[in-house]
């Protein structure tokens, strides 16, 4: 292991994730807030220690290893989740014990959506947003957007990229150059998350609202600024925008790379990862629909906008609401948890056990032992 390579590229990783912790500020000066302090101070103890963890090793050359770069990855998301909750233990508005901030910093950065705040609606703008954020940074992956940067600092990123990002085809490059890779990957997720803020506001949220909710449905987190989730809002037309997006961000990134370079859809299609994952959302939105329509638990067309909205949500591990689940008949919930354990696709911002590999296992167990 090369430890004093390690510590200044966690060093450097940590002051540039400092810096992460303006943007609310900016957003608590807007709404006239009170919480920049918090925020403020994160960023200098934040920003402080990653310089003296740089500073004794600064001129520490070497390259990195594989299992440097697996290291690394557990290191900074265990640091991150740390320094991120510090805005989480200062804010006077949530007056949260230190597990209780850590957990929710580092749901937001897992993108896994579980929270222990209550009262989300009350809360400032700032740390609405700052929850928010801290799942866009993470659904991606930090690493791979530090992949796109270090090599400027003089440190190789191909470690990092293996170790960070999901799925079995994680080797392959969508360029020649690492470092091009990752900010495609990035140019990609940010498109994305614009489209979406676009197409919220255009629906009927406020700007802030819009964009908040972009960053967790991209990133498929489940965050919301409401506690109400996407029920607060009560709008088809923004739960059908929810369910495109969701969709479209636990597609392989790979895929989204060579429709945009090659201005093509065909990739999609040939994409066998890609109609199983569609067959299982179709198959499961359908059955569904017809159980809550038959059962009477809802009016037909309002069994479908639920059936639908839901099915996604958990199947992509994204967890907006519209509704309570857990409470539709039959086998239902637990069909819908199944549904999860595959999640996305490889190389998507979903969780789960990633489509590929539901796919694999059941191609492996069709096979006819040979005679």
């Amino acid at each position: 292991m090369h430890y004093k390579v390690i510590l200044r590229i966690l060093g450097i990783l940590l002051m540039i994730f400092s810096f992460t912790m303006l943007p609310p500020v900016l957003v608590d000066i807007l709404y006239e807030g009170q919480s920049s302090k918090a925020f403020l101070t994160g960023f200098l103890i934040t920003l402080l220690t990653g310089f003296i963890i740089w500073l004794p090793v600064y001129k520490v050359r070497q390259d990195l290893r594989t299992r440097d770069g697996f290291l690394i990855t557990v290191l900074f998301w265990s640091v991150l989740g740390l320094f991120g909750s510090i805005p989480f233990i200062l804010s006077e508005d949530l007056s949260l014990s230190f597990v209780d901030a850590v957990f929710e910093s580092l749901s937001g950065l897992t993108t896994t959506g579980a929270t222990v705040i209550t009262g989300i609606d009350t809360l400032p703008k700032s740390i609405l947003f700052y929850r928010q954020q801290l799942q866009w940074l993470g659904g991606m992956g930090i690493i791979v957007l530090a992949v796109a940067i270090l090599p400027m600092l003089g440190i190789g990123g191909m470690q990092l990229y293996r170790a960070e990002t999901p799925g079995p085809v994680k080797d392959s490059k969508l360029t020649p150059r690492i470092t091009e890779t990752a900010k495609a990957l990035w140019y990609i997720y940010l498109s994305l998350t614009i489209a979406c803020a676009l197409g919220y506001w255009l629906a009927g949220m406020t700007l802030f609202d819009a964009i908040s909710h972009s960053f967790s449905t991209v990133a498929i987190g489940g965050f919301s600024t409401h506690d109400a989730s996407i029920g607060y809002f009560d709008s088809p037309l923004i739960e059908a925008i929810c369910i495109f997006f969701m969709i479209i961000s636990a597609v392989n990134f790979g895929l989204h790379f060579f429709a945009w370079r090659q201005r093509s859809l065909m990739h999609y299609w040939q994409d066998p990862e890609f109609k199983f994952y569609l067959s299982i959302l179709g198959c499961i939105s359908l059955l569904a629909s017809l159980v809550l329509i038959f059962t009477g638990t809802y009016a037909p067309l309002e069994s479908v906008r639920k059936a639908v909205f839901e099915v996604v949500s958990i199947a992509t591990t994204t967890g907006f609401a519209t509704a309570d689940f857990a409470q539709w008949p039959v086998m239902l919930p637990f069909l819908l948890f199944v549904a999860a354990f595959s999640g996305g696709c490889a190389g998507s911002t979903g969780g789960g056990m990633k489509v590929i590999r539901i796919l694999l296992i059941l191609k492996q167990g069709s096979r006819k032992s040979p005679a």
